[in-house]
């Protein structure tokens, strides 16, 4: 399958990429092109638009991009929800301060992009191993929160 969304990704546009091939589709594609080209495109290439206004995965009803995508594909977790809280906050400048590992996730994923710019491929390939320890070190936060 095909993702279409905006170039020069940050935050939401490299952990929408990391929560697809982990749990949706390991072979799924990503285009990146200007913003006003994201409509044309995905119905070009028959690809899922995400992560720009008015599209169904995007930021609706208060959720990040990664949030709606949990939502849409049914995905049931609880270290996914805590990394999405996470996410949620490091990519809504209003919400930065909601869980402190945001900030962090916020100024690391910033980091990646004033680096590399628009080479957003490339930020995918670096970002990858980050969300994978951040998504274990959730899975470890919320196995110490278990009841026995």
């Amino acid at each position: 399958m095909k993702w279409v969304t905006r170039k020069s990704a940050s935050v939401d546009r490299i952990a929408c990429p990391w929560l697809i091939k982990r749990f949706i589709d390991p072979d799924a594609e990503f285009l990146y092109v200007p913003a006003p080209e994201v409509a044309a495109v995905a119905e070009r290439e028959g690809a899922l638009p995400y992560d720009i206004g008015g599209v169904e995965l995007g930021h609706v009803d208060g959720r990040c991009s990664f949030e709606s995508i949990i939502l849409k594909y049914g995905l049931e977790d609880p270290a996914l929800d805590r990394l999405a809280l996470i996410v949620h906050g490091a990519d809504v400048a209003a919400d930065v301060n909601a869980i402190p590992e945001a900030a962090g996730l916020k100024a690391i994923a910033h980091g990646f992009a004033m680096v590399h710019g628009e080479e957003d491929h490339l930020k995918i390939a670096l970002e990858t191993p980050l969300y994978d320890a951040l998504y274990a070190w959730c899975q470890h936060e919320v196995a110490k929160t278990k009841p026995s």
